[in-house]
């Protein structure tokens, strides 16, 4: 069995992994790269816009046999979650290609299409994985295992052929709301030994640092709220469903009413088959704003009217303004100048819950400006989706694997301070076990 990383041997974001036997070929992931040399941030909106000849000329997209050309194409490609460090070149592979992908995880590129520039999922492409029942492709079989990350549905992916089994953590974390997930993966793997542990370690640079659970941040936000006497804002991603969960929850204990936009309408719409989520067109402390971007926008106004219910309680910036203090209100920057009309209620708070990197934009640095010239504040509210170095060596001391490859980090020679086994391989690399 061969596997190549294409890219994350020395990278967070961008996966791309290669398996090969003799009969059967699969890709894993094939995420657009966050990072440029040195760790300065991609321009995500631009890579968006560049066509697939821009993609491959700049060198992002890698160079693997039959996907992005018409050669002889692989057997399946498998994503682990809908972000698009690990979806973001799809729409630029090879039509023929089947797409396996989990229940969650094809919600959320439904959602990330309709509202967010994302990748879709073509219908005639698109192959369901459930967890923990394999799936046979070729002479391999794959087990698909949910793990606890920053987006509903994300997985990971024991694969097992020629005598060999591979173990693919994809993105996963062991502080979220469903901290289980991970002691479920090391039950049903502890029978058989593990060749190749293909793990994440974005956060091995920096072994000290440590974060809240989901849950203590929950009760972070509830501080938060109930300190704020104004409008309280709210930033985060709706695909992150923990946190969506911790902010409505938070909401409801203040006494407050969630507005939602579109987008995470949408989500919370996609979720009523997953589990007890509250719906808006059927809660009381729960209504929707549109934007004005999404009002104006035709194709937003046909989708509005295709997917959302009349029954929809839908609230407006005036009323808003009338009595800030009722509302906790999902915010995004944009909305600064066409909703509020560059100006927020007297002490406006907004409760940042995303990575921080990007208060550092021009759109961001503006909304702190305002906010504080509104007698309020942003403050961050925030945990990684990714698990703290010390858990992820102990996920790994736990898997025990005869050979330890890191992906996703831009620190892999970390683990070995604590692993002999650790194998250094390089983008494109072919490793052969």
């Amino acid at each position: 069995m061969d596997l190549t990383i294409h890219r994350g041997t020395r990278e967070i974001g961008g996966n791309a992994v290669e398996i090969t036997t003799g009969q059967t070929r699969i890709i894993i992931d094939l995420g657009m790269p966050l990072f440029k040399s040195q760790e300065e941030p991609y321009d995500s909106n631009l890579l968006r816009r560049m066509t697939k000849a821009e993609l491959q000329q700049s060198g992002i997209l890698p160079r693997i046999p039959g996907v992005f050309d018409e050669g002889n194409p692989p057997d399946a490609i498998l994503i682990s979650h809908a972000h698009e460090d690990h979806t973001g070149l799809l729409n630029h592979t090879n039509q023929s290609i089947p797409i396996y992908v989990g229940v969650g995880t094809s919600k959320m590129m439904l959602a990330g299409s309709l509202f967010a520039m994302q990748p879709g999922l073509p219908r005639e492409r698109h192959r369901i994985l459930i967890p923990q029942i394999p799936v046979q492709i070729g002479n391999l079989k794959i087990t698909p295992f949910l793990v606890d990350h920053s987006i509903f549905g994300a997985m990971a992916f024991l694969i097992e052929g020629e005598g060999k089994r591979i173990f693919y953590s994809g993105d996963l974390r062991f502080h979220g709301r469903k901290p289980g997930m991970a002691k479920e993966i090391l039950k049903a793997i502890s029978n058989h030994p593990i060749d190749v542990l293909l793990m994440e370690g974005t956060h091995l640079g920096d072994p000290e640092k440590r974060g809240p659970t989901e849950y203590e941040l929950e009760e972070e936000i509830v501080r938060k709220i109930e300190e704020s006497p104004g409008l309280v804002l709210a930033s985060f991603s709706p695909q992150h469903v923990d946190r969506l969960v911790a902010f409505l929850r938070a909401t409801k204990r203040t006494n407050r009413i969630f507005v939602a936009d579109p987008y995470t309408a949408f989500i919370l719409r996609l979720l009523r088959t997953e589990g007890s989520y509250p719906q808006p067109d059927s809660t009381e402390w729960i209504k929707v704003y549109f934007t004005k971007w999404f009002k104006e926008n035709p194709r937003k106004s046909k989708l509005r009217k295709r997917i959302f219910s009349e029954r929809l309680s839908g609230v407006g910036i005036q009323e808003i303004q009338m009595n800030p203090q009722k509302y906790m209100m999902i915010f995004r920057p944009g909305m600064l100048t066409s909703d509020w009309e560059d100006a927020f209620p007297p002490r406006t708070c907004c409760a940042y819950s995303r990575w921080e990197g990007y208060l550092k934009t021009p759109e961001w640095e503006l909304t702190r400006e305002r906010l504080s010239q509104s007698g309020g504040e942003l403050s961050v509210v925030h945990t990684s989706g990714h698990g703290y170095a010390g858990d992820l060596v102990e996920f790994v001391r736990s898997m025990n694997p005869v050979n330890l490859i890191p992906i996703h980090t831009f620190h892999a020679e970390a683990y070995r301070e604590s692993f002999p086994n650790v194998v250094a391989v390089k983008d494109g690399e072919r490793f052969t076990f």
